[in-house]
């Protein structure tokens, strides 16, 4: 099967790259869409992408009270790092639709529970000729309202360009 890549051309049915690459992740990748993920923002060597809290993403600890809210599994988190990690690297190519992208080492480290939406931010590295690093930070708003990173993750992929 040969997969049709988009081209630069492609965006001017879009508004922007955000929207572009969102439409991507709804119509191409079931489990990113099933999980809310969204493309917040695209920018030279940045990208913020974000997913909704949803109570089927939880866990309940056996201690919480009943009006508690579940935390989010860490598997999320860690969905949203591996994604956007690989993402952010075409930000950084000259002709970001003529690679293809697969992760080689992923890691993350988790900081505290995450109860709320999760926004997570990439910034790139390095890109070379055959692999990308990017790190990246996961915030959520904590109970008390203050907006706290709950994990920080770094990725590395092998970066596979048209020979």
């Amino acid at each position: 099967m040969t997969e049709e890549r988009p081209t630069m051309d492609a965006l001017d049915e879009f508004a922007d790259l955000e929207s572009m690459l969102q439409y991507f992740l709804e119509e191409n990748q079931e489990f990113l869409s099933w999980l809310g993920t969204n493309v917040d923002n695209v920018g030279d060597g940045t990208m913020t992408m974000s997913i909704p809290y949803d109570e089927k993403l939880t866990n309940i600890r056996p201690s919480a009270d009943a009006d508690e809210r579940g935390d989010l599994h860490g598997g999320v988190a860690a969905t949203l790092i591996d994604t956007v990690g690989g993402l952010v690297l075409r930000t950084a190519m000259d002709d970001p639709f003529d690679v293809r992208i697969a992760t080689i080492n992923l890691n993350v480290n988790y900081l505290r529970p995450a109860t709320a939406d999760l926004v997570a931010t990439a910034d790139v590295i390095r890109v070379g000729g055959s692999v990308g690093v990017s790190e990246i930070t996961v915030e959520s708003t904590a109970p008390d309202g203050e907006t706290k990173p709950v994990a920080i993750g770094q990725g590395a992929y092998r970066v596979f360009r048209p020979e």
